[in-house]
């Protein structure tokens, strides 16, 4: 069917959202603005849907979303009897009426829903799949994504996001559903009556966070220590439950950024509301001049990912990397444990692969068997799911991901900013008490371990050529792969598409047990690595870069030499 066909169909149409129809007469005679709203599907998979909100098959809407349930539900229904979801959301525009919708389309399909009373975090959605034995869930949310955006999450019965394989099954389902006439749906209200729909209490918001609380390694430190904190939820759904896990652990001192601590999907402060940038941050900083703080914290619109600035000691505040807060978390979680015996004999952590080796040297010091997993929270999901099925939940310790993701504890299947909030203040109310600043203690474990330099690059090929251009990119490094890195011979390799790795030293070769994925990695001789990895779904790649040295100056030349080296393969590529 031609573009301006199903513009018309959906003119006729879309008469669910009167917003819809709006914004179709708007663009009557655009050929342009017709083409991108409907040249191409949102495609649905590991992460569900992600798009700009609008009218079209090419946006977040009513029928895209309410098709995505429709083949969610006939997927749910073809492998469990009575299966029954779970569905949040956050605070972007149009996720509460997106949730609603999509729960009238599951209960009239037979599927039993729980839904939370307002905007909750994505790990409280994970939290509840579980508490319910749902099996799956639903959270409409788009992460740290500009404002104009809006997404659609699946959850599996593990409280994680689909895998690869229900991803595509539940695709195949989607792709059968006429978006005007194949989707089922009920009133809300009869729903409800009938059972078929149930709001989840605040009693299961309690319950998660007495989970979380359960994560705090030393309870009572936070009353002592007086931590003055700086906090902002950058208008998503962190501002209760971080505010009531902070008092629940003593954190008396906090001061909420008002311009961004209540819920509004147009971040009217914070284009990006993305705690990973800077940007994030100034308001907050702009607070610390008058208020004062040890630390600040901001948390992404769904919660699941936080971000820290630190007070060097005279006022001036320094961000800190998801690397660096996650090497911080592990060296204090796993000592703390130690000392104070409540250390597992066979502990142990994960990270996705691309973040910092630090970790993976920390855990030596400690005996903790360490994890590299694929990016994507679920693996680490998958690991903890996998401990419990073997009963040995217990062992595990914390899992990050560089990208500000932290877990502890096995209450959530996904990445957590109420406990990870939790957890980093705990730990800088702990070494204020010792007279010292988180950065203080980076520092140390710095000088113990050498300072690593971690830094991603991106690199976008635009147009139609770009996704041709990225694999010409892969297959050259295949076969003509770096000899060195900076000057260092590269001493290990490893191929993630064929799942092999080699030593280069001794020439053995090994198997990598992870699914295939389209990555390449370098390790050199001092430790500096490289790992190269595209997008699947945008004409980008990533360079993860790794650089060790003796000082923080060594190092941070260092990885300019590899990002010089990096930019000159892309650039000769391209």
């Amino acid at each position: 069917m031609e573009i301006k066909e199903i513009y018309s169909k959906w003119l006729a149409n879309a008469t669910a959202d009167p917003d819809l129809i709006a914004e179709l007469k708007s663009i009557d005679g655009k050929d342009g603005e017709i083409s991108d709203r409907f040249y191409t599907e949102l495609e649905f998979g590991t992460a569900g849907l992600r798009g700009v909100i609008g009218a079209g098959t090419n946006r977040m809407n009513y029928y895209t979303v309410c098709r995505a349930t429709q083949g969610l539900a006939d997927f749910l229904n073809a492998h469990y009897d009575a299966p029954a979801c779970a569905i949040g959301y956050d605070s972007r525009i149009k996720s509460d009426y997106f949730s609603i919708e999509a729960a009238k389309t599951l209960a009239a399909n037979g599927v039993k829903v729980y839904i939370f009373k307002e905007l909750e975090p994505t790990p409280c959605l994970s939290y509840a799949i579980r508490h319910f034995k749902t099996q799956g869930g639903i959270i409409l949310t788009a992460s740290h994504n500009p404002a104009k955006y809006n997404g659609y999450k699946c959850y599996d019965h593990n409280g994680y996001q689909m895998t690869d394989e229900e991803a595509a099954e539940t695709y195949e389902y989607i792709k059968k559903v006429d978006y005007f006439t194949g989707i089922k749906t009920m009133d809300f209200d009869e729903a409800v009556n009938a059972g078929l729909i149930e709001y989840m209490g605040q009693d299961v918001i309690e319950s998660f966070l007495d989970e979380v609380q359960k994560q705090c390694v030393n309870p009572g430190i936070c009353d002592k220590a007086g931590l003055k904190v700086i906090y902002t939820p950058l208008n998503g759904t962190g501002n209760k439950p971080v505010r009531k896990i902070l008092a629940r652990i003593g954190v008396k001192d906090i001061y909420v950024v008002p311009e961004q601590e209540n819920p509004d999907g147009n971040f009217p402060t914070c284009p990006y509301p993305n705690p990973e940038i800077r940007q994030a941050f100034e308001l907050a900083l702009k607070a610390a001049e008058t208020q004062g703080a040890d630390i600040l914290l901001a948390t992404d619109p769904d919660c699941d990912r936080v971000g820290i600035a630190v007070n060097d000691g005279s006022g001036r505040f320094e961000l800190m990397t998801g690397n660096e807060v996650g090497a911080m978390l592990l060296e204090y979680l796993l000592s703390q444990k130690k000392a104070n015996g409540t250390l597992p004999k066979n502990a142990v952590a994960a990270k996705s692969f691309v973040s910092t080796d630090l970790a993976e040297e920390i855990a030596k010091k400690y005996n903790c068997t360490f994890k590299n997993v694929l990016t994507g929270f679920k693996y680490i999901g998958e690991l903890i799911t996998q401990l419990e099925a073997d009963g040995r939940a217990d062992d595990f310790i914390m899992g990050f991901e560089e990208s500000y993701g932290y877990l502890a504890g096995t209450h959530a299947r996904d990445k957590d900013a109420v406990v990870g909030s939790m957890l980093i203040c705990e730990m800088a109310a702990y070494y204020k008490s010792q007279g010292k600043t988180l950065l203080e203690v980076m520092d140390g474990i710095y000088a113990e371990y050498g300072y690593y330099c971690n830094t991603v690059k991106s690199y976008e090929f635009d147009g139609a050529a770009g996704m041709k251009i990225m694999q010409g990119i892969m297959d050259n490094l295949r076969s003509e792969p770096p000899q060195s890195l900076a000057g260092e011979p590269i001493v290990y390799t490893a191929d993630y598409q064929s799942s092999t790795a080699k030593d280069l030293e001794t020439g053995a070769e090994s198997k990598i047990d992870l699914p295939k994925s389209n990555v390449l990695a370098y390790k050199a001789k001092d430790g500096s690595g490289l790992i190269v990895r595209p997008s699947g779904t945008e004409p980008k790649i990533k360079a993860y870069i790794t650089a060790i040295g003796d000082s923080k100056e060594a190092a941070g030349q260092k990885a300019d030499k590899l990002i010089a080296e990096a930019n000159a393969v892309m650039k000769a590529e391209a």
